[in-house]
């Protein structure tokens, strides 16, 4: 498999372990058309961006993109953030010999969504830096 494959592999693992599961936050991926995605969600986006050390690295950031419900207030965007910082911020995940660290998190309030008015919208970013073995 390639960085690239593997890099999402990788991620995409820690939305699919139990601990994650029992949450009870439902998270797609980025282009992943629910059919009823509720009034609380996380879209994931893995935006490779850089080089990294050899060719079989790679730098970049992970995008979650934060859906609640309108009217509610903020409160919960900072809840979901804190959460996603428990399985990720300052983690390393490993597969066999490559292995993907995170960095410190950012939280941006984009207000009401642009498709769905009804909910509130806020940009979660950690940057990441796989490596990859040659």
């Amino acid at each position: 498999m390639g960085k690239y494959q593997t890099l999402e592999s990788d991620i995409f693992s820690v939305f699919a372990s139990a601990e994650w599961v029992a949450e009870s936050i439902k998270t797609y991926p980025s282009n992943f058309l629910a059919v009823s995605p509720g009034n609380e969600f996380i879209r994931i986006s893995i935006l490779p961006s850089g080089g990294g050390v050899n060719l079989n690295s790679v730098s970049g950031v992970l995008i979650a993109e934060l859906f609640i419900e309108g009217g509610k207030g903020t409160k919960r965007f900072n809840i979901l953030a804190d959460k996603l910082d428990e399985y990720l911020s300052g983690k390393t995940l490993s597969s066999g010999p490559a292995s993907t660290q995170f960095l410190s998190s950012s939280l941006k309030v984009r207000g009401k969504d642009k498709d769905n008015p009804a909910l509130f919208h806020a940009s979660y970013s950690i940057p990441f830096n796989y490596f990859g073995v040659m």
